[in-house]
């Protein structure tokens, strides 16, 4: 249900009085097939989400997947066809490749981080710095990619940031009132900036301590003082960083906003004929 809303959304966006050059152009009786055909090297993700775009777009088009989504496809690799009513395929085009595009981008990106941090026990981790509206396809992809899920929203659990330690007046605080709300099944989280943090979010009892905008020294100094008391994860332009390196200092996740915030698009294409 959650990927029916992203694709009606999707194509209201994209036709919300119709499609009227393909009405114009296109017999309501004509029948078309094609291929979606990859034009670089990826991780596919989205494969049964293009089927539902045809699906809701109009119906009327026989659509068969070649490939399953998480599948490594290389260039000039055809990874579904569809036959069927040429209008609905018109239709539903755009949106079947732009969410299938941007879905296996992710997916992409994330593959080649998690075999950069292979070897080592550290999990990579999505951030919420998603599109607005596909947070669910983006933190779909990334599972596809192989890493694993943050929180999905606000509402999910506690993560306190430097903004909410400013306000509550210091780390303890932010974590006395955190544990004061929520219920014992909650996890805390605290972002920290350095060893006096790290010590004080520690002893103030965070589950989760965030490293964030560390060096690898520092980072390994945080992970062996903290010993195993919490669980520990590396952040700050971590899609700039060397993940081996950041692996290495024995960090337990890697968090990386730039898997969704910043994704390329992996290059598909639909080509169709009348039969």
């Amino acid at each position: 249900m959650e990927f029916d809303k992203i694709i009606n959304m999707s194509l209201e966006e994209d036709m919300p009085n119709g499609d009227i050059t393909t009405v114009a152009t296109v017999n309501a009786d004509a029948i078309a097939e094609g291929e979606f055909k990859a034009k670089a090297d990826g991780v596919v993700c989205g494969i049964e989400i293009a089927r539902r775009s045809f699906e809701l777009a109009g119906g009327g088009v026989e659509y068969t997947p070649l490939v399953k989504d998480g599948d490594v496809i290389k260039k000039g690799d055809v990874i579904a066809t569809v036959k069927g009513n040429a209008r609905s395929i018109l239709m539903g085009e755009r949106t079947a490749l732009n969410l299938m595009q941007r879905a296996s981008g992710i997916a992409t990106a994330t593959r080649i981080a998690v075999e950069s941090a292979k070897g080592y026990k550290a999990r990579v981790t999505d951030t919420r710095k998603t599109m607005p509206g596909l947070r669910t396809l983006d933190k779909y992809a990334v599972r596809i990619g192989g890493a694993v899920n943050h929180r999905f929203g606000l509402s999910d659990g506690i993560l306190i940031k430097d903004n909410h330690i400013a306000a509550a007046g210091s780390i303890t605080n932010a974590v006395t009132k955190a544990k004061a709300y929520a219920p014992h099944t909650l996890k805390i989280e605290v972002e920290t900036e350095n060893m006096e943090q790290v010590a004080e979010a520690l002893n103030a009892g965070a589950d989760i301590i965030m490293l964030d905008n560390m060096n690898c020294e520092q980072m390994k100094a945080a992970v062996t003082f903290i010993a195993g008391r919490a669980v520990t994860e590396a952040s700050g332009n971590m899609g700039e960083r060397d993940l081996k390196e950041v692996a290495s200092t024995g960090v337990d996740l890697i968090s990386i906003g730039a898997l969704t915030h910043s994704v390329k698009a992996l290059d598909i294409s639909l080509k169709f004929r009348l039969i």
